[in-house]
């Protein structure tokens, strides 16, 4: 058995929650943990660091979160304050320096790059600012494309099909799923993204500046659809620049030179913090 599917045979068996040691060996995290009562997320002393000596730049310093399942969780904080890197890491596209990330009960931050290639497809929706679509791919291909990408794929083409249909109406987008992306608008480009990040199920959905290409009506209609989500219970954490996006989630986590600055429960907590640090992105 490969690698891969070792991954995917562990994650379709939900299996006991476990933790890579520092010698690649699984231990348990705690045994009798209900999996709909563990936290989804949880950072201990995550730390990046780029480069070595007198030219290593910090982008983390000791950050600890935890996001719970179902909660609603905006990153803020100025240029340069590490957001970027955080949320490289908590989507599995990069690897911590040292510190933990737990993610659904297992810690990923010495997995390889094909079992994190794995967690990303089957626990993780992403959001990008750009959309991220295929330009020559309709509504519907570009939403199927995570099923398709499965590495241990089981659904047929029509179930895959039916799947995506499912996850297009559900952001109102039914009658667009012929449509390329340049036939549609940003909102509408920004809606079929969600509906892919959704088709898999994931455990997490982690939305980057969802709303940094679109104005403003469009903007409050894509945290619309993404509120509604939430409202139905999934986990979102998104990085946003905006004050009047972040009063959306639940808590507000603000980052300043790679530390955790502030975690509170509004945004209207951070009003000072976010204008004494300029307000950048």
């Amino acid at each position: 058995m490969t690698e891969m599917e070792a991954c995917s045979r562990a994650l379709e068996l939900k299996t006991v929650p476990s933790r890579v040691d520092s010698g690649g060996t699984s231990l348990p995290l705690d045994p009798g943990a209900d999996p709909e009562l563990r936290d989804l997320l949880r950072t201990e002393q995550l730390a990046k660091v780029y480069g070595m000596g007198d030219v290593a730049v910090r982008a983390l310093r000791g950050v600890d979160i935890l996001v719970r399942r179902g909660e609603f969780v905006a990153v803020m904080g100025p240029s340069g304050s590490g957001k970027s890197t955080l949320m490289n890491i908590l989507g599995c596209l990069d690897r911590p320096t040292s510190g933990a990330y737990v993610l659904d009960g297992e810690d990923v931050s010495l997995l390889s790059k094909d079992h994190l290639a794995c967690v990303r497809n089957k626990k993780i929706g992403f959001v990008f600012q750009a959309y991220n679509l295929l330009p020559r791919l309709p509504a519907l291909g570009n939403v199927m494309l995570p099923l398709l990408y499965d590495g241990d794929r089981k659904m047929s083409d029509a179930m895959a099909r039916e799947r995506a249909v499912v996850a297009l109406e559900s952001v109102g987008l039914a009658d667009r799923m012929a449509h390329l992306p340049n036939e549609l608008s940003g909102g509408q480009q920004q809606r079929v993204a969600i509906a892919r990040a959704l088709v898999n199920d994931p455990s997490i959905i982690l939305a980057d500046e969802p709303t940094g290409n679109l104005d403003t009506r469009t903007s409050a209609e894509i945290m619309a659809a993404l509120q509604k989500l939430h409202e139905e219970g999934a986990t979102i954490v998104m990085v946003t620049h905006a004050l009047e996006i972040a009063e959306y989630a639940d808590r507000v986590i603000y980052l300043i030179d790679g530390r955790v600055v502030s975690d509170q429960v509004h945004a209207s907590g951070i009003v000072e913090l976010h204008n004494g640090s300029g307000g950048a992105v």
